[in-house]
């Protein structure tokens, strides 16, 4: 099994050194500044009229939907918030340095505009079912949008969509999941990751059979309170170094464009390498151009679709732009990133390391791995609903009770397997969902443009 599972991560790494992040490079940061300058940056634009939205400043009770828009955004926002923010962050700097720091910047910053973009055709598109419930997302835009362009071939490339969904489920927001909770439980508590595992799975199981709404009730309260947590934490810890918050800084630009030599724990990195794995732990972050959030803000209630794209940009600048942020900066004002330590045991190092300037370093274990908790189990969750959309549009209802099954074996499996498999596998899937959903939202750009131009051109009174 372990030389199976070598020859696996052989494969893969192979795939994603050599094609999956070429691929990426080559589509995820044109098409987010080609919309940007397609739109004259909307995004940012029209940033303070994106909250005024998710404040409920425009909603109406008999807004067909399945959510409102603070629980479209708050389920979505935690399939993104997660390991990649506190274990991705580490990654990142671990393998592409302190400038690999900017370049999730700059995935995230565009990706405020594919976000928007994404999820604005995915209301656009998206089908309401007999029992009155919404199902949308890229499958749907791409079925029913590309028909004109595409003819036969808009519903294949939908079905690749729904198929790479449904793998991706099983890694991005499952195994790289489970995998850092259970390595968080024993790093910090010595406890098994088998039995982690079994506990996860179990709790996973109880909460996902419930659907969306009750996903939606879990993560709206989830969300706010574990991203606070984190935030009190890294702020303590900023404030204790504020001395290191400009040289931090000035690293990550300065390497940003020249890649870093190795020194103590680091591995040292080109420029390609800094540039690749900021994309894609950037991409992993927030998910932007991925078109997995599409599927939680399809339900939004809104008659709009513009409204729900203008929330969803929103999710990249919390994510990426603003908890990544924090997570690195601690990392490299405290050091940690040249400690020697990979992973979440960086980020705890971190903080450990932070925190005892005013002797509550013993705090560090227990901070991370509470707020670990709270971002893993949510994602798990969140993203059992999107993968539970791609089943549903490849085989009907009928494959949703299934597929509940298979993602709480893969949640086990993600937490006994080695960090490195479970993020290479990470890393392949994710642009199978991506690499498609960019080509549609390509194509959909007329789509796109009428929708704002109609919305933002008085066409609706109550703006």
């Amino acid at each position: 099994m372990e030389q199976f599972l070598d020859g696996l991560n052989t494969v893969i790494t192979w795939y994603n050194e050599y094609v999956g992040g070429y691929l990426l490079l080559a589509l995820l940061l044109p098409t987010g500044i080609y919309f940007a300058i397609k739109f004259r940056f909307l995004h940012i634009r029209k940033f303070w009229h994106s909250f005024a939205i998710l404040a409920g400043r425009y909603s109406k009770k008999d807004d067909k939907g399945d959510v409102n828009h603070f629980k479209a955004l708050t389920t979505a926002l935690s399939a993104t918030v997660g390991t990649g923010n506190i274990v991705g962050v580490a990654l990142a700097i671990h393998w592409g340095g302190p400038g690999a720091i900017f370049w999730m910047w700059v995935t995230g910053f565009f990706g405020m505009m594919l976000k928007m973009v994404e999820c604005t055709l995915a209301l656009k598109f998206r089908k309401f079912n007999a029992d009155g419930t919404v199902s949308g997302g890229p499958m749907y835009y791409m079925e029913n949008g590309l028909k004109d362009k595409l003819g036969k071939h808009a519903k294949t490339l939908a079905i690749i969509f729904a198929a790479a969904a449904v793998t991706c489920s099983l890694g991005t927001g499952n195994m790289a999941q489970s995998n850092s909770m259970t390595d968080v439980l024993n790093t910090s508590y010595n406890f098994p990751q088998w039995i982690s595992g079994l506990v996860i799975t179990s709790f996973v199981l109880l909460i996902i059979v419930g659907g969306l709404k009750r996903i939606a009730e879990v993560t709206s309260r989830l969300v706010p309170f574990m991203a606070v947590v984190y935030f009190i934490s890294a702020m303590l810890v900023v404030f204790i170094n504020l001395d290191q918050i400009i040289p931090s800084f000035l690293l990550i630009f300065r390497d940003a464009f020249t890649g870093t030599a190795a020194a103590g724990g680091f591995v040292g990195s080109a420029f390609i390498l800094t540039l690749t794995m900021g994309v894609r732990r950037g991409l992993f972050s927030n998910e932007a151009g991925q078109g997995s959030a599409a599927m939680a803000h399809a339900a939004a209630r809104t008659p709009h679709p513009i409204r729900e794209g203008l929330v969803a940009s929103v999710e990249p600048f919390i994510d990426t732009l603003f908890i990544c942020t924090l997570t690195a900066i601690v990392i490299i004002m405290t050091g940690a990133w040249q400690s020697g330590v990979e992973g979440v045991g960086m980020t705890v190092v971190a903080f450990e390391t932070g925190l005892g300037g005013i002797n509550l370093g013993f705090l560090a274990p227990h901070i991370i791995a509470i707020g670990l908790l709270l971002f893993a189990f949510s994602t798990i969750i969140s993203w059992s609903y999107y993968g539970s959309r791609g089943a549903q549009y490849l085989f009907g209802e009928k494959a949703i009770k299934p597929y509940y099954y298979l993602y709480g074996l893969f949640v086990f499996f993600g937490s006994v397997w080695g960090l490195d498999l479970v993020w290479s596998f990470v890393d392949m899937v994710i642009t199978f969902m991506t690499i498609p959903n960019l080509i549609a939202i390509l194509l959909l750009a007329p789509v796109m443009k009428k929708e704002i131009d109609n919305y933002f051109n008085k066409k609706y009174k109550e703006i």
